[in-house]
């Protein structure tokens, strides 16, 4: 995707571009840091999390914060859904980071921080309330403008939906490894050229590996007369076995 992405930004007029190959996987791999645009924490379907005491966010806090002090987080992490996104901030970077750091061992996959913590939430002009604070989470998966249901994308991938055909948008070195039986696999950089391959009368749910390449494919195909939509999950294939994790 990295690189799909730096063609078009060469295509756009741009000069100075660079690639950063091992992508955000292996950034967080290593450890560092990811951060959560100001939209996302305003209006996402995630679980916001103010690390500070309980004190200090009654005083003041990004609306939809749950209250869970750092020093309370590991006492808490059966509370918090592994599948949801997951945003911390606290007022104190060190705080925050170690945050991060600590829901990842437990295998938190959606992890990312608020950029500058509620210092630069404010900074920003983001929103500010008071009052009582909220400590229980309630949080349930929504279906983003465009995503398939993992039900339907099941249906049309054990060929039991004869309205709709699965799309792997993959690269050829990932679907060597595997891939559904009944999909199509059309590489991502090679889609716009291959459209003549695919039917215009038939849903199509589009997957990759975990929903980004996929959600740009949809968009593709939507804008060129078919009826697309993409899977935001995890997929991994050995041969025709695969394992989708939402």
């Amino acid at each position: 995707m990295s690189t799909s992405s730096a063609g078009l930004a060469k295509k756009a007029g741009y000069t100075n571009v660079r690639v950063y190959l091992d992508g955000e996987p292996h950034w967080v791999k290593d450890e560092y840091p990811v951060y959560a645009s100001n939209k996302f924490v305003a209006t996402g379907n995630i679980v916001l999390i103010d690390l500070r005491s309980a004190a200090k966010s009654a005083a003041g806090r990004i609306p939809r914060s749950v209250s869970i002090a750092y020093d309370d987080l590991e006492d808490r992490i059966e509370d918090i859904p592994k599948k949801a996104p997951i945003v911390l901030y606290s007022d104190n970077a060190e705080e925050a980071e170690d945050g991060i750091s600590d829901l990842r061992y437990e295998g938190f996959k959606k992890v990312s921080l608020v950029k500058g913590n509620i210092q630069g939430w404010t900074k920003s002009g983001g929103a500010i309330e008071k009052g009582p604070v909220v400590t229980d989470i309630k949080w349930i998966r929504k279906l983003g403008k465009g995503e398939v249901a993992l039900a339907s994308f099941n249906k049309a991938a054990s060929g039991q939906d004869a309205g709709a055909i699965v799309l792997d948008v993959r690269t050829k070195d990932e679907v060597s490894g595997g891939k559904f039986k009944n999909a199509v696999a059309i590489p991502l950089d090679e889609l716009g050229s291959r459209l003549s391959e695919l039917p215009k009368d038939k849903k199509i749910y589009v997957h990759c590996t975990s929903g980004a390449r996929a959600d740009m494919a949809a968009q593709e195909l939507n804008k060129n007369g078919f009826k697309a939509s993409f899977l935001i999950a995890n997929v991994n294939c050995e041969g025709n076995d695969c394992t989708v994790e939402d």
